[in-house]
C-alpha cells in the first residue's frame, strides 16, 4: 500500500473513532457500514498492489535481434563476410545449417579443437563456435578451419552422419543446453549468423537443423528456444 493510500486509511479510522456512537454490547449501523467500507478499500489496496508487483512476462531472448549489432557482433560478421568472399564458389556446395552444443558449462574454439585432435579427428569438427563468455568473450563468433578451408564437417552422428558432414555447416554453442540456457549475446549471435549464411547460400528455412532432430542425442538441449529462434527468422523473412 502506498504512503498516500495508507495515511488515507488512517484519517478515516481516525475520523470514526472521534465521532462514531458506541453503545455497549452492540454495534450500531454506522459501525457496520465503516468497517465494511474500510475493508472494502484493504481489498482493493491489496489487489492493485499485487497488479503492480507482479512482473510482466519474460522477455524472449530473441526480442532484440532485429537491433544493430554491437561493433563486436558486426566485426565478427565483417570477418565472415571477408572469408567467404575469399573462398568464392567454393561455399555453393553447402545446403543447410545444423545447430549443436558443447555439452559443457565452458570452453572456446580452442578448447573444442584440441578435445577433437584428442578424439582423433583433423581438428575442430565444426566450422562455426559461439562462445558463452566462459573462455571467450561472450557471443563472439569464432570461424573454424574447416569454414576457411570450405571442408566437410565432423559435428554429426547417427546414420545419415555421412551426408550431413559433407553437405552442411555446423554451428556449436559454448554451453549445456540440458542444463542451463545459453546468454543472450550468443542467441543474438547465432540468429545473426545464421541470417548472414542464409543471405549468402541461399539455404531455406527448413534446411536449418537442430541436431537431435537428424540424430540421437539432445543437442543442443532442451533449453534450446526453438521456437523463438525459428519465429525470429520468419519475422525478418517476411
Amino acid at each position: 500500500m502506498t504512503p498516500m493510500r495508507r495515511l488515507g486509511v488512517r484519517r478515516i479510522l481516525a475520523q470514526h473513532t472521534t465521532s462514531r456512537a458506541v453503545t455497549r454490547g452492540r454495534i450500531t449501523r454506522t459501525q457496520v457500514v465503516w468497517c465494511t467500507l474500510i475493508g472494502a478499500m484493504t481489498l482493493v489496496g491489496g489487489a492493485l498492489l499485487a497488479l503492480e508487483d507482479r512482473p510482466g512476462p519474460s522477455p524472449t531472448p530473441f526480442a532484440a535481434l532485429s537491433e544493430t549489432p554491437s561493433p563486436s557482433d558486426a566485426s565478427d560478421l565483417s570477418d565472415i563476410i571477408t572469408r567467404m568472399r575469399m573462398v568464392g564458389e567454393k561455399t555453393d556446395g553447402w545446403q543447410g545449417i545444423v545447430v549443436h552444443h558443447s555439452a559443457t558449462r565452458g570452453g572456446s574454439a580452442d578448447t573444442l579443437d584440441q578435445q577433437h585432435r584428442d578424439a582423433g579427428l583433423n581438428g575442430l569438427g565444426y566450422h562455426f563456435v559461439i562462445s558463452n563468455g566462459q573462455g571467450d568473450r561472450n557471443g563472439a563468433i569464432r570461424v573454424g578451419q574447416r569454414w576457411t578451408n570450405q571442408t566437410p564437417g565432423a559435428h554429426t552422428v547417427g546414420p545419415n552422419a555421412d551426408w550431413y558432414n559433407n553437405n552442411t555447416i555446423g554451428i556449436c554453442l559454448i554451453g549445456d543446453g540440458e542444463r542451463r540456457r545459453f546468454t543472450k549475446a550468443q542467441l543474438r549471435a547465432l540468429a545473426q549468423l545464421t541470417e548472414l549464411l542464409q543471405d549468402e547460400l541461399g539455404i531455406q528455412m527448413e534446411s536449418i537443423r537442430l541436431h537431435r532432430e537428424i540424430a540421437p542425442t539432445a543437442s543442443p538441449g532442451r533449453l534450446f528456444p526453438n521456437v523463438a529462434f525459428r519465429r525470429s527468422l520468419l519475422n525478418r523473412a517476411n
